[in-house]
């Protein structure tokens, strides 16, 4: 069990006024059977904007807030306590469905969001026609396995290259890309063989040798999910499932699904973005 406080600012500094806004933040992590919510808070600033928060489709705590007054920056502060405990364990052969049941009409219907590919999923022609060989003569569990180790010998991890509205086949053009590009290209090549796949957006503490209590920068971060007889974690950036170091905060088909802040806007001529986050391990 690892215990987290996480900080996390989004500030926006807008060139000109902007008359009114409408905002949706999707930065508190979730309570599941790997985690639990100790404490959360989000405050909005300026502090006039009206608040209420739900539930999306996706099961995701959502904050929504307008702003129906002038206003020249928009800043997002929510604060976490967290434990998170993930148990990693290795799936016995009766644990794994075969690929008749993946193929079934049951199973399809089930898992309906999660086998069609989304708009950043699409892997592209080359990546279909590579992934059967990936794939062959294997389980549904060792064929997710052979996926990310393929990925892991063509994809290099590199920063500035693509842009929220990267697809995977964009991302397998350049075989480079951020958390998001990776995890994108691997839930295109898991559905392209039927077997479900979701996205999964939430933070990363960076360094587990980190003392007890000291802060570090911490990070957004995305991985994966698949399902084949239950749900496992991959996280693609780093070669491993997801561990008491990844904190949910949003699962979808895809990035589309789960941007930490968005919204529409009146106004403004353009902003400067900042964002931090601040992750400190408690116990």
């Amino acid at each position: 069990m690892t215990r987290l406080s996480i900080i996390h600012k989004t500030g926006y500094k807008y060139n000109k006024r902007v008359t009114l806004s409408y905002n949706e933040a999707r930065m508190t992590p979730l309570t599941d059977p790997q985690q639990v919510v100790l404490e959360s808070s989000m405050k909005v600033s300026p502090s006039q904007a009206a608040v209420s928060s739900y539930r999306d489709y996706w099961g995701t705590r959502v904050t929504a807030f307008d702003m129906q007054m002038p206003h020249e920056y928009l800043e997002v502060l929510s604060t976490t306590t967290v434990e998170v405990h993930r148990v990693d364990r290795v799936p016995s052969e009766a644990d794994i469905v075969g690929w008749d049941v993946l193929g079934s009409s049951e199973i399809l219907n089930q898992f309906s969001d999660w086998v069609p590919q989304s708009q950043l999923t699409g892997p592209g022609a080359e990546v279909l026609g590579i992934i059967p060989g990936v794939v062959e003569g294997k389980n549904p569990h060792e064929a997710a396995m052979a996926i990310f180790e393929w990925m892991r010998g063509e994809m290099t991890y590199m920063k500035g290259t693509t842009g929220v509205t990267t697809n995977a086949e964009e991302a397998w053009n350049q075989r480079q890309g951020v958390c998001q590009d990776l995890a994108h290209l691997a839930i295109g090549a898991l559905r392209s063989r039927g077997i479900p796949a979701r996205y999964v957006s939430g933070y990363l503490h960076p360094r587990s040798t980190a003392d007890i209590g000291e802060s570090v920068a911490g990070q957004s971060h995305a991985w994966l999910e698949w399902w084949d007889g239950e749900w496992r974690s991959w996280d693609p950036t780093n070669h491993k499932p997801a561990g008491d170091f990844h904190v949910t905060v949003a699962r979808g088909r895809d990035y589309r699904d789960v941007p930490p802040l968005k919204g529409i806007l009146s106004g403004g001529g353009g902003s400067a973005l900042s964002v931090s986050v601040e992750i400190t391990r408690l116990a």
